[in-house]
């Protein structure tokens, strides 16, 4: 898939917003959350035109429940198994960064959905960047900055791009732990 980085667009919080709204009709009160998260939820910054959604569940059998519905209203998962990179210095069981991933059915914009169990870390980790972007805009600069010089380098090859990007993303997150624990950040309340 072709790795491409476009100005923001102020249209993506409402097109989330049609998006969220749509999550919540199918999975319902599985969803403890729905939120956006990516760089399309960071206003300002420059991305690929691909809204991120995170639904989160309270347990493992929510995470199975809600990725049944989905997968039955046209929501599109991976060929295999799917999880999120490890973070050094955060746990390394697997479950830990365990997620259910989906692509937008026929006739939906493009879409990466993520349905994660609460309070695991990969859970906390998009909420935590998001935030500290939206607050830390010459981050959120540079950031824009190695996106733009990454799909440059590597245009056709989007698996290696996320691959690159991870390492530079975790250090972002460091970043934003120590600001949380500071800040006495909390998530706040779900976007939907």
């Amino acid at each position: 898939m072709t790795v491409q980085i476009c100005a923001y667009d102020p249209e993506w919080p409402s097109e989330f917003g049609v998006l969220a709204d749509r999550l919540r009709h199918i999975v319902g009160e599985a969803a403890t959350r729905i939120d956006h998260i990516g760089s399309t939820s960071v206003p300002g910054l420059d991305a690929k035109d691909v809204i991120d959604v995170q639904v989160s569940v309270a347990n493992q059998h929510a995470l199975e429940q809600a990725a049944g519905e989905l997968e039955s209203h046209g929501w599109v998962p991976p060929s295999e198994a799917f999880r999120d990179h490890g973070v050094p210095g955060l746990p390394t069981d697997p479950l830990e960064w365990e997620k259910r991933f989906f692509s937008q059915p026929p006739g939906v914009r493009r879409v990466n959905l993520h349905v994660r169990v609460e309070g695991r870390p990969n859970q906390r980790y998009p909420l935590l960047f998001r935030d500290y972007l939206r607050t830390h805009a010459p981050s959120a600069e540079a950031y824009a900055t190695l996106k733009r010089h990454l799909a440059q380098l590597l245009p056709d090859d989007s698996e290696r791009y996320a691959d690159v990007k991870d390492p530079a993303c975790d250090l972002i997150y460091f970043a934003a732990e120590q600001w949380a624990k500071e800040s006495s950040w909390t998530a706040g309340t779900s976007n939907a």
